[in-house]
């Protein structure tokens, strides 16, 4: 888990972050001071990395892919000490056994009385709505028995899109943290599906709410292959040579 070097990232960054780009925060006193719980937020941007933690005293946990961990050369190494500076977990999202392997891996940040956070999209948003929640999330909170507060990242798809290697000066991102939901009437109820889907549901709902997202009855990396398919559709064909 992440000791001082995550201290010493949050250190050096958080002065920075804040005389640039002045970031606002609202309802820090939901989230507990001890003990497990589940930050459930939206994936706006790169930068949720950097901002969704920086207001709170306690150390964040959140999974990442493993790719984040394993290129190679400079820009490799700068990688992975940048996810591990920010509280990153390697994991494979491959699907299968490796799904199996995140969430047990969720669930020991949490049996340790960690922060875990989660992005329950999956991946960032395409265009700035707000998308379908994994059920995963809900796995989590019921097998481990812990609250879930909705986390919500504001402005960050304005100030840094998917695809923009840096930020957009003069836009200010903030964070809104929701109030804790219990799940307790469902606990012992984590392989039925339906009961998986309406805890997961309800978690999106309320990050609509807190963010000001429209929501996307559909997945984001499903909205990210259609984009990318009307995308091709739109270019001109290739003009032929003389």
């Amino acid at each position: 888990m992440p000791g001082v070097f995550y201290w010493l990232v949050k250190a050096v960054l958080s002065p920075f972050l804040h005389l640039v780009f002045r970031p606002w925060t609202e309802g820090t006193d939901n989230v507990p001071r001890e003990g497990a719980v589940i930050l459930a937020g939206n994936h706006l941007s790169f930068a949720d990395h950097f901002f969704g933690a920086l207001p709170l005293p306690r150390k964040v946990i959140s999974l990442g892919k493993a790719e984040y961990f394993t290129g190679r050369g400079l820009k490799g190494l700068l990688s992975k000490a940048f996810f591990k500076g920010v509280g990153t977990v390697p994991i494979d999202r491959s699907g299968g056994k490796a799904s199996e392997a995140a969430l047990r891996t969720g669930l020991r940040v949490l049996r340790e009385g960690h922060v875990l956070g989660i992005y329950p999209e999956g991946t960032r948003s395409p265009d700035g709505r707000l998308y379908k929640g994994k059920t995963g999330v809900a796995r989590l909170a019921l097998e481990a028995r812990v609250p879930v507060i909705p986390w919500a990242m504001v402005n960050t798809f304005e100030m840094m899109p998917p695809g923009r290697p840096l930020p957009k000066l003069g836009i200010r991102p903030g964070v809104r943290y929701g109030k804790p939901l219990d799940f307790s009437r469902y606990y012992g109820m984590e392989e039925d599906r339906l009961v998986l889907r309406a805890v997961t549901d309800e978690i999106m709902y309320a990050l609509m709410e807190l963010s000001g997202q429209e929501y996307v009855d559909k997945y984001a990396a499903s909205a990210k292959v259609e984009m990318a398919r009307a995308a091709r559709r739109r270019q001109p064909p290739p003009t032929p040579e003389a």
